[in-house]
Formats: structure tokens, C-alpha cells, sequence
């Protein structure tokens, strides 16, 4: 039985009746939302994702709206990442850094109009980061939370369920682009895109009192195809190289040692905020990189709650920021952000939460 303390501080998604109803038993709290993680069977939901089709509530990815005059400005001074060509109906993967170049929030950056932008968020407050830029900088630009609430469709089977409801044109987006449309009077906004390496769409809902509505009409159509419940997955997720913000970085991690290095542009305007920062780590090369963890053992160990200390030869080299079970692999596997003198092939030992020593060994990410 899934039980939390309602407060206003937590805001319920526009599917949350919908997903109490699909019988939701563990979530957690993201953009201080509920991010469903699991309807009971976690094992079954995650086969469903490699092997056929899950929808996840996902509207705790919210927006930061941008839009005036300055809109355009202001989003390309917020991203290390060339802008000046993407076009209306095209998203972009932006890192987002501070002043001292350190990564802050990964969204995808989605283009509406030449003065509308959305950025579609990781877990942190970036509402108030671009509103405090906007004002420093005097631009002409308002900055909001839309009503917008994107809805997953994933795996294998996502673009036949997306098509039977959409029509055929959703097979022609790119990754990344999108399309304004509404579906039985519902204004959506249909991208190819999701949180998995599995192929998948973003519905974002655009009227949050029609939540359980559209999610009826996904879970209708998906019925032929064994559509299933979920949230996004740890397993999947580490399995494939996806780059958790928040969890795989701390206060002092750049883009170039998390493998987001090829969405800097270091000859972007000296007006983007961390661009001469990312420029000096650049030429002076990171201090850390990100590789993969394969633990010793072949039963499901304990997850990383918190970050675990690497070490060789007794000296602590880095951290292990996630651990998993990998229903693939049939392995313990992970994240290790380390020394770059660390490298594929090492083995190195793992300080666990609980006091145990492991041994694992780096590898390439992603692992499949």
C-alpha cells in the first residue's frame, strides 16, 4: 500500500489519480512532484521497457518558459551549447552551468517560436536561476512554469502506440523535435524523445485538468501492444550511459567529466554564463571522468543510497555514484567518477555503505 503526507508543498501530477488507480507502490520526490517508481513488479515493468512498451508519469519534468523579445537571448546565455541554428519544432540536449563552469541541470531545450522557449528540467530550481540572469543581464522576458505535464510512451513498441493515436507523421520526428497538435481537443505537444535508450515519445500535455483523460486514451491504444506501467529505471538507464543530474554530479562537477563534453561549444559568446569557466577546464584537461563499474559477484548487491568510495592501493581515487542490478549483465554495475590517472581494465576497490570491501572493475560506458 503506497502512502505519503499530503502537504502543498508537494504537488500532485495531473495522472496522479490515474496512477493511484494503476496501483503505484513506491515513488520518489523530484521538482517536488512525485515521480512514480513502481507499481509492484519491478522486474516485469523493466522487461516491458526492453521488450515491449511502458507509459511513465513524468510531469515532474517541468518547464521553465521563456518567452518575449529577449527570449532567444536569454536561453542561448543559459546554455554552453550552440543554439543559433536550431529551428522551430527542434529540442536540444543543453548542459546547463553555473558561472564556475560546473554542471547545474541537464534539460532538453525545446523551441516553440522564435520568442518561446521551453527547457524541459532535471531535479533543481532553475526557475529562479534564469529569472535572477534575466534580471542581471536587463533582457525583456518572461519567465514561468507552464502548464505543461509530459507523459512517457517507451520502448520498442512506443512508436506503434504513439502512431495509432497521432497517425503516422509521429514516425518522421527526428530525435529530439517535436510537434504542436491536440488529440480530441487536448493541446499536446508530441516528442521523440524519453529518459531510456529504448526509442520512446514525450506527450506534453498542455491543459493539466485533462490528465487522467489522456492518460486513458495512451493506455487504451496501448492495449494491443501489452502496454505496461512504470517509472523510469535505474537498470535501463545505467545499462545505457544515461547521466543522472543530481546524482551522478556534485557541486564541482563540469560537463567534460560526465561525457557531456560534446555538447559544449567552447566558441560560443563570452556572454554564456560558464563559457570562459569550461573553456580554462578544457585547456587545462578535467581532474575526474566518468566510467563504468562491473562488481565482483553474481547476486544483486546492495544500491548506492549515497555516493561509495573507490580506491586503489589503499588511496581513495573517486566515488561510485549509482549501483544497480542489471537484469542483461546479470552483473552489479555502476558509475565510478574518478581520477583520470584511473583507467578501463583497472581494478579498484569499493568502500560499501555497510562497511564491505569490493572489488570491481572500470569499463567503457555505455555497458550495452
Amino acid at each position: 500500500m503506497f502512502e505519503f503526507f499530503p502537504t502543498a508543498r508537494l504537488r500532485p501530477s495531473p495522472y496522479f489519480k490515474s496512477v493511484m488507480a494503476e496501483g503505484c507502490t513506491s515513488a520518489s520526490i523530484y521538482n517536488r512532484m512525485i515521480l512514480p517508481a513502481s507499481f509492484g513488479n519491478t522486474e516485469k515493468e523493466y522487461w516491458d521497457l526492453i521488450n515491449g512498451v511502458v507509459m511513465w508519469d513524468v510531469a515532474v519534468e517541468r518547464q521553465v518558459q521563456l518567452e518575449g523579445p529577449d527570449a532567444g537571448k536569454l536561453a542561448q546565455i543559459l546554455s554552453p551549447r550552440d543554439l543559433s541554428k536550431c529551428k522551430i519544432g527542434q529540442g536540444k540536449y543543453v548542459p546547463m552551468c553555473n558561472h564556475d563552469g560546473v554542471l547545474i541541470n541537464d534539460p532538453i531545450m525545446l523551441k516553440l517560436r522564435e520568442d518561446l522557449y521551453w527547457f524541459s528540467i532535471a531535479d533543481s530550481d532553475i526557475w529562479f536561476w534564469a529569472r535572477a540572469i534575466a534580471a542581471e543581464r536587463g533582457l525583456n522576458v518572461k519567465i514561468t512554469e507552464p502548464d505543461v505535464s509530459p507523459l512517457a510512451v517507451q520502448g520498442p513498441k512506443s512508436a506503434a502506440v504513439v502512431s495509432s493515436i497521432f497517425g503516422d507523421w509521429v514516425h518522421d520526428l527526428k530525435y529530439f523535435w517535436f510537434s504542436e497538435t491536440e488529440l480530441n481537443g487536448i493541446p499536446v505537444a508530441v516528442q521523440r524523445s524519453g529518459w531510456s535508450k529504448q526509442g520512446g515519445f514525450e506527450i506534453y500535455l498542455r491543459d493539466g485538468t485533462r490528465g487522467d483523460e489522456l492518460w486513458n486514451i495512451v493506455k487504451e491504444a496501448g492495449q494491443p501492444y501489452g502496454i505496461g506501467n512504470g517509472g523510469p529505471t535505474s537498470p535501463e538507464r545505467t545499462e545505457s550511459g544515461l547521466v543522472s543530474c543530481g546524482s551522478d554530479t556534485d557541486e564541482n562537477t563540469n560537463p567534460f567529466e560526465v561525457r557531456l563534453g560534446g555538447y559544449v561549444d567552447l566558441d560560443v559568446a563570452d556572454q554564456v554564463v560558464g563559457i570562459q569557466a569550461l573553456r580554462r577546464i578544457h585547456a587545462e584537461g578535467p581532474k575526474r571522468h566518468q566510467l563504468g563499474l562491473v562488481l565482483e559477484g553474481d547476486s544483486p548487491d546492495a544500491l548506492a543510497f549515497s555516493w561509495e568510495d573507490i580506491l586503489m592501493n589503499g588511496k581513495k581515487v573517486g566515488d561510485m555514484t549509482n549501483c544497480v542490478w542489471s537484469p542483461r549483465l546479470k552483473k552489479n554495475i555502476g558509475y565510478a567518477l574518478i581520477s583520470r590517472s584511473c583507467t578501463i581494465g583497472d581494478i579498484v576497490t569499493l568502500r560499501r555503505a555497510d562497511g564491505r570491501h569490493v572489488q570491481a572493475s572500470l569499463v567503457d560506458i555505455p555497458f550495452l
